[in-house]
């Protein structure tokens, strides 16, 4: 297989973006449908979560995207619990709001809304006013100021991706993954680390979500699986050499 330069990486645009968020949230719902009573509470690399919370979180989040007063509720009192939890990032406090808000309800009635929000939340993403999609926002290092924009059509669908692939992590079960749709997601944020990182690299991911890329000339050359790739950039898993920078998902 011959190596894409990053630069040369279609990376993915709005209409693309809808389509993928679409077929992401119906991938977690999925999975999330045919979780067993143990893989519910299983524990998950993302430390204080097991699967249930972790897919609260990713509940939650959906229920903003479909709703701006659901979004402005979470913003406004999700800011404040970060004085009260250990949180690292501003997104800390909204991520456990989402978690205690829903902590009440049974796994069916997660499973049935995670069905029902998915088409909702993509229709109030990309339903978001103009001007507002430029809005800068601040995500921290390493990628610092992005407009809304870059959540609405990457950074939110990234976020159920890398969950799925969390969950799939540590329940044991193989990730079915599908031509068009994982790979493009592992293409994207290839190319967006290697922008990020600047350095030379040659890369080849292996798996059916994998390819090989390069940046620049006599870079490090590193082979892994292309989901075990994604976890190292995310901080799951550890990495060295080029593989240290992180891209957080």
């Amino acid at each position: 297989m011959s190596a894409t330069t990053t630069a040369g990486v279609t990376r993915i645009k709005r209409k693309e973006a809808r389509g993928l968020a679409s077929a992401e949230f119906e991938k977690f719902a999925t999975l999330v449908a045919s979780l067993s009573e143990a893989e519910w509470a299983t524990e998950t690399d993302c430390v204080g979560w097991d699967v249930r919370k972790m897919v609260l979180h990713v509940l939650g989040s959906a229920d903003a995207q479909a709703s701006p007063l659901v979004f402005l509720h979470q913003l406004r009192h999700g800011l404040r619990l970060n004085k009260e939890i250990d949180s690292h990032h501003w997104v800390d406090g909204l991520n456990e709001l989402q978690i205690r808000e829903r902590t009440d309800l049974s796994n069916a009635e997660v499973i049935t809304q995670l069905q029902a929000v998915g088409a909702k939340a993509v229709k109030g993403r990309f339903g978001t006013p103009l001007p507002m999609r430029y809005t800068p926002v601040p995500f921290g290092d390493p990628i610092g100021w992005k407009p809304v924009n870059y959540l609405l059509e990457v950074g939110f669908t990234r976020d159920v991706w890398a969950h799925r692939v969390d969950i799939h992590a540590v329940i044991g079960r193989p990730m079915e993954l599908e031509a068009g749709h994982d790979d493009r997601l592992v293409a994207d944020i290839v190319g967006e680390w290697a922008e990020v990182h600047g350095e030379p690299f040659e890369l080849h991911l292996t798996g059916p979500a994998g390819g090989t890329f390069s940046q620049g000339q006599g870079g490090e050359h590193v082979e892994l699986d292309a989901l075990t790739f994604i976890r190292t950039l995310s901080g799951r898993l550890a990495g060295d050499g080029v593989m240290s920078h992180e891209l957080p998902l």
